[in-house]
């Protein structure tokens, strides 16, 4: 007669939220490395989430509202008053709301009375609050997908650089186009303007740089053009900046971190070289993190991009961001640019 195995305890889970297992001493046998670091970093976030699930709704109002600043793997830092809390989701938010906590959102949130390894204090995410702006680009070319980057930002800083990498007026096009379909003012930089272009790196049919800016400008689309080395327009820079949230966009290694590290003096945003083999720009962003400035307001710095895909925009209404060519007024790249699009959006 075989010996039946005994069943497993399926009330371990219910043993440790009601504490029994709190007495089992693991300190002796605890060897603390990267992995074990990760699983007490899970335990926090259970912890929170289970705590957080306990609460009621009906205080929901009187909670305080934060800032998420930076948004990464499962935790997102928000930001209220003079404290920077370590947050995460309240379940049962992720599934009524229509898109991820965001950089720019504006969030009710559920202190825990909790400090982490580094000292941080935790909190749990409950409400997301309505969003005046919001910036998405598509997951690919193609559009099939959203993937929503930045909250509440009131305009746009699209830098793009003479030289290294050259600039490409499609790509700005695109950027230009997403933020107007998201309700942000854009604005087009053009950086390191002490680089001129020499004759191996230029296509006799490119535009030139100067005329396409007096398109924009003639679009009611903003521009301005910058140097680091040379002090070029970042005072300029700096009052266009004062008082408003600002998404910093462009290609990578067109100079983003550089042009904010100059605005404002000690924010030491990374930054790379471009490689000399390729000609292009390197990624030293790689997440959105809002950052206040002395000026007031704050920019939010992304990670530099390659392709950027529409969301939200139609072959119906894509003339609408586009009236020079809707009124035949469109120089050649400006057309182009506009077919490319339509293209894509088949």
């Amino acid at each position: 007669m075989s010996r039946r195995r005994k069943p497993r305890d399926k009330s371990l889970t219910d043993r440790y939220l009601s504490g029994a297992l709190d007495d089992v001493d693991l300190d002796e046998k605890e060897q603390f490395g990267a992995r074990s670091k990760h699983a007490e970093l899970g335990k926090i976030l259970r912890t929170a989430l289970l705590r957080a699930e306990e609460q009621s709704d009906a205080d929901l109002q009187t909670l305080p509202i934060g800032q998420v600043i930076q948004v990464y793997s499962l935790y997102s830092d928000v930001e209220c008053g003079e404290r920077t809390y370590l947050c995460v989701v309240r379940k049962t938010l992720n599934r009524r709301s229509d898109s991820a906590v965001l950089v720019g959102d504006r969030v009710r949130f559920r202190d825990l009375n909790m400090i982490d390894e580094q000292g941080r204090p935790q909190a749990v995410i409950e409400e997301v609050l309505p969003r005046a702006t919001i910036l998405t680009r598509a997951d690919s070319f193609k559009g099939t997908g959203q993937h929503p980057i930045v909250a509440n930002a009131g305009q746009m800083l699209i830098v793009a650089s003479l030289r290294q990498p050259t600039v490409r007026w499609g790509l700005i096009d695109r950027m230009i186009v997403a933020a107007q379909a998201g309700k942000l003012q854009p604005i087009v930089c053009l950086n390191k303007i002490d680089l001129q272009p020499n004759g191996m790196d230029t296509d006799p049919d490119d535009p030139d740089p100067d005329e396409v800016l007096a398109h924009y400008e003639s679009l009611g689309i903003q521009t301005i053009k910058t140097s680091v080395p040379n002090s070029i327009g970042i005072d300029e820079l700096r009052d266009l900046l004062r008082d408003e949230v600002t998404v910093l966009a462009g290609h990578s290694g067109v100079g983003k971190s550089t042009l904010i590290n100059a605005v404002q003096t000690g924010l030491q945003l990374r930054t790379a070289e471009i490689s000399n083999y390729t000609g292009k720009g390197r990624h030293t962003t790689t997440s959105a993190r809002r950052y206040p400035l002395d000026v007031g307001g704050a920019v939010v710095d992304t990670p530099g991009v390659k392709l950027f895909g529409l969301w939200g925009v139609t072959r119906d209404n894509l003339p609408d961001f586009f009236p020079d060519v809707a009124d035949d007024t469109a120089p050649p790249w400006r057309k182009e640019s506009y077919e490319r699009i339509a293209s894509s959006l088949d």
